[in-house]
């Protein structure tokens, strides 16, 4: 089987635990401070979901500004030693997190320094991202035969999503302080991985860097244009990551202020997506037989879009007026109704991972090898913008007095949208591959 014997090789091992610690400790330093912003410094709904959305942006917010250089520094240098070096920079990034959460811990100047450093490492922690983003996909072709892009792309994607559950779990679990070591200790493992990262030098002629951000970020959509099955691929990836984005910063203010349940309840809805996400990866493999197509992909975000609205009408019909302390998990548990939220959670990701797996093949597949970064980098761009829009999409809803619960349709429309692009997309994949530059 494909996918156990990548494994087992070298090319892909490091390669693969490197990008999960990365996604680990990223969610867990996220999610620590997060949940412990929402539930020990606010009491407002409002003011927990601007922070929610605050840091969702802060963390996303230099994929957009950034990604054009990130794309061609993957390209031009060795993709080895530039995950090494982002590594390397993760060790500090965490330290300063950690400073953070230590401050707020203590209770110690919380709103004037610790918060702030706090967001501070987070964007920081997203720049690194950004840096490591274009890499982990475009490295694959590098590395993989054509026939393993696929499987080696759901695994980094399950991967991924493996590693954000228990990122999640074990900053819903842990106390704060044990989170600080945590993170730290992680960031130290994760370079050592990295070191066993075969070489990945660059792929054809090496062009100087365009270090304008602006001038090389429209010149890296242009180009991507050029190729109308891969605009295709990026636009819906973009959306998709819109949707996330939304559900993502309305978990949180969800389950504590409609659900009226504590982090760990909140921290277990973030798990069952990320479940979904990485099941969902691993079946459209299997589905597909290791072709790169998009003729699930259209079924797979219906299938999204169905299981939120059902998503939304039972979160409609949990009771009301539930007083006193916040429900454990335990007692979460007790009401059936939970049991069907924590389904269509699952049922949601699941549909997701079968839409989303296969358009990042696209990207990596039907592009030459020295441009596999860059149009990474292009849908980085892209897709961030999409998701800071729904960080801003969620804010005015918030602003308009738009409960937490309605504002789980505008994911369904944002589906619809996503459908008719995936048909796009399907209808002409076999389209000849245009040559970008």
């Amino acid at each position: 089987m494909t996918t156990l014997r990548l494994l087992r090789r070298r090319r892909f091992l490091p390669l693969f635990c490197t990008q999960l610690l990365n996604a680990f400790n990223d969610n867990l330093y996220k999610t620590a401070m997060v949940l412990f912003v929402v539930y020990a410094v606010y009491s407002d709904p409002e003011t927990e979901t601007v922070f929610s959305a605050i840091a969702t942006g802060l963390f996303i917010g230099p994929f957009i500004v950034v990604s054009a250089i990130a794309g061609q520094l993957a390209d031009m240098r060795d993709k080895a030693k530039i995950i090494r070096t982002v590594k390397l920079c993760e060790i500090g990034i965490m330290t300063i997190g950690a400073a953070g959460l230590f401050l707020a811990w203590q209770d110690t100047l919380v709103h004037s320094v610790a918060v702030p450093l706090m967001l501070f490492a987070l964007f920081l922690a997203g720049l690194q991202s950004t840096f490591l983003g274009p890499i982990k996909y475009a490295i694959l072709p590098q590395h993989l035969r054509k026939t393993e892009v696929l499987a080696g792309t759901g695994l980094v994607e399950a991967g991924t999503y493996v590693a954000i559950l228990f990122g999640t779990i074990i900053a819903g679990w842990i106390p704060v302080e044990a989170a600080m070591v945590a993170i730290i200790m992680t960031a130290l493992v994760g370079y050592a991985m990295s070191r066993q990262i075969p070489a990945a030098p660059a792929l054809g002629e090496i062009e100087p860097i365009d270090w304008n951000i602006l001038r090389s970020s429209i010149a890296l959509i242009r180009s991507v244009r050029k190729d109308r099955v891969v605009w295709l691929a990026t636009l819906s990836i973009s959306v998709f990551w819109m949707v996330g984005a939304i559900l993502f910063i309305q978990f949180p203010p969800l389950v504590k202020n409609v659900i009226h349940a504590n982090k760990e309840v909140a921290t277990l809805f973030i798990v069952m997506f990320s479940i979904g996400i990485a099941i969902g990866s691993v079946v459209i493999n299997h589905l597909l037989k290791g072709e790169v197509s998009a003729r699930h992909a259209p079924a797979g975000v219906v299938a999204m879009g169905f299981f939120l609205v059902l998503f939304y009408v039972f979160v409609r019909q949990w009771p009301t007026g539930l007083e006193g302390p916040f429900l454990t998990v335990p007692e979460f548990l007790t009401y059936p109704l939970a049991w069907v939220l924590l389904v269509n959670l699952l049922m949601i990701s699941v549909a997701g991972g079968i839409f989303v797996v296969p358009l990042y093949a696209f990207l990596t597949t039907r592009v030459a090898g020295n441009m596999a970064s860059r149009t990474i980098a292009a849908t980085n761009v892209i897709s961030s913008s999409y998701m800071v829009f729904g960080s801003v999409l969620a804010l005015v809803m918030t602003y308009l007095g738009i409960s937490i619960a309605e504002q789980l349709l505008a994911s369904v429309a944002l589906c619809l949208i996503t459908c008719w692009m995936a048909r796009k997309l399907h209808a002409e994949e076999h389209l000849p591959s245009v040559h970008l530059d």
